[in-house]
């Protein structure tokens, strides 16, 4: 036991003393450069459910509602979904993922379509409403 400590021990400072590189303040512009051409942050929404696929192919194109309507529901669906999330043990345990939405960063329309309708999905297929809207709602 003592022999594998030691052995462990010797390795990690091993690893722990490994020379590097200094680097040089060219290195240092040239990373900065090419890490800001290279933003670029895409966002994907993972949906398990196989029959959500067939529901959004019957609702209408994603331009038919502005990106702006389709957020302004999805902050409104999320903080409810999360609200649910958070109390297990009043709402059942169908909310189990934390939806992770913040209303300071744009999406895009194609995250923000499919999200909204992953929540129309759920009110039709589960009969679980979150929001309740009004008499115009398709």
């Amino acid at each position: 036991m003592k022999l594998t400590i030691y052995i462990l021990l010797t390795g990690l400072i091993a690893i722990a003393c490994n020379s590097t590189k200094p680097v040089s303040k060219v290195d240092t512009e040239t990373a900065i450069i090419n890490e800001s051409e290279n933003d670029t942050t895409e966002y994907e929404l993972i949906i398990f459910d196989t029959r959500y696929d067939s529901f959004l192919v019957t609702q209408p194109p994603k331009d038919f509602y502005s990106n702006e309507y389709y957020r302004t529901w999805n902050i409104q669906y999320v903080t409810e979904w999360n609200i649910r999330h958070n109390n297990p043990m009043r709402y059942g345990d169908f909310f189990e993922t934390q939806i992770d939405y913040s209303p300071h960063i744009d999406y895009g329309i194609d995250l923000n379509y499919q999200l909204y309708n992953y929540f129309l999905f759920i009110e039709k297929e589960y009969g679980i409403v979150l929001v309740r809207r009004g008499k115009t709602a398709r």
